[in-house]
């Protein structure tokens, strides 16, 4: 069954550090919704850890789940990135960047310890963040007569839909949110209704 809702972070996480043999892992998670935000976050964490050696990162984004990326930042391939993404995966978030600082304390790890210590830092932060679930809402247009916006506005209250936009002047036009899973069926109603001409990029693509 297709998903109509996702889960993701509306704001950073609190900071978290993991230690393991003096090495220090800082780990963050951002609320990213395109890369300019993901280097916004990098820069500012390279400023405010201007002695750290790498930084590591993983990202999703997507109401579907669809785009990601890693990044190792000169730790063996797959030891840090990797990791981090899965964690992401582990929480099923998108739209989320986690970004784990490493301080090297002297002592290699070595792969495994790698592994193990950016997974434990991605999940600390992840566990340091409040995840909130979002609907995955389509919009239609609506545009009639003045004599039936009442009747829209009846729809809109008893279906519990969001008016995104709304246009009075030559006629009423309205921009209507519905989650997707009610989509069909609020859409048929609306298109139903004698004088509503109801419109939606959205339908056109099923049909």
């Amino acid at each position: 069954m297709e998903k109509d809702a996702y889960i993701t972070i509306e704001r950073p996480g609190s900071e978290i550090l993991f230690k393991e043999k003096a090495s220090k892992f800082f780990g963050y998670a951002f609320p990213v919704f395109c890369e300019d935000d993901v280097e916004t976050a990098l820069l500012e964490l390279k400023s405010k850890h201007n002695k750290a050696g790498h930084f590591c990162y993983a990202w999703q984004m997507g109401e579907n789940y669809e785009h990601f990326r890693v990044n190792d930042d000169g730790e063996p391939s797959n030891s840090a990135g990797m990791p981090i993404l899965g964690q992401l995966q582990n929480f099923e978030v998108t739209n989320v960047l986690v970004v784990v600082v490493r301080y090297f304390g002297g002592t290699k790890l070595g792969v495994g310890g790698l592994i193990s210590a950016y997974k434990s830092a991605a999940k600390m932060a992840l566990e340091n963040s409040k995840l909130v679930s979002k609907t995955i809402n389509l919009d239609f247009d609506v545009t009639c007569e003045y004599d039936k916006m009442n009747l829209v506005m009846r729809l809109v209250k008893e279906y519990d839909l969001d008016i995104l936009e709304q246009d009075l002047k030559l006629n009423c036009r309205f921009k209507i949110s519905v989650r997707k899973k009610e989509f069909e069926k609020i859409y048929d109603k609306f298109e139903a209704v004698f004088g509503f001409e109801v419109s939606s990029e959205y339908k056109s693509e099923e049909e």
